[in-house]
């Protein structure tokens, strides 16, 4: 079943946690403390950006039709299976920068050294092992959520019919009066 990462701007302080784990997830050191002794230059794949009184933190939507796929001159950015994450290649990606060009989110970066683009892949050797995306883990109020999509639009389907009966009930009420 596919998989994708929710979220909940009400939720969310931008404390930036989901941006530091993203980027220690994607590095080599295993502590932002063994980065900073190594100088090993962190690049997170998440961003937490304002939008009005809210931070949202914005990361690869993995478009089930996905622009940056089909601008890649290389096919460096495929998706291995039906419901699998949009990866980069980095070894097959020249750097030419269209996908970063069509993303609508604005979440495909160019690395650190400068010869590939990076972004979100849904933490795939972790989800594979039965564990969260990084920035879902690192969330301490559980504005980012990990949920397989079928349950995402049953919740959401519950939600809008609890507030259709609310809204039925008030203007029931003002027809009695």
């Amino acid at each position: 079943m596919a998989k994708m990462i929710e979220i909940n701007e009400r939720l969310c302080l931008a404390c930036k946690s989901c941006e530091l784990e993203c980027a220690l997830a994607h590095g080599e050191a295993r502590s932002l403390a063994e980065a900073v002794l190594a100088g090993e230059p962190l690049q997170s794949r998440v961003h937490v950006e304002a939008a009005g009184q809210y931070s949202v933190p914005l990361q690869c939507r993995h478009c089930e039709d996905a622009p940056c796929i089909a601008v890649c001159p290389t096919e460096a950015i495929r998706r291995p299976s039906e419901h699998g994450p949009v990866l980069i290649n980095a070894e097959s990606c020249i750097g030419c920068k269209f996908c970063l060009m069509v993303c609508p989110f604005g979440v495909i970066d160019l690395s650190r050294d400068g010869k590939a683009l990076v972004k979100c892949d849904l933490c795939v050797a972790r989800t594979e092992a039965g564990l969260a995306p990084a920035c879902v883990w690192a969330c301490p109020t559980g504005a980012l959520k990990f949920e397989e999509v079928d349950e995402l639009l049953r919740r959401r389907r519950r939600q809008a019919g609890a507030q259709i009966a609310a809204a039925r009930e008030t203007a029931g009420k003002k027809d009695v009066t």
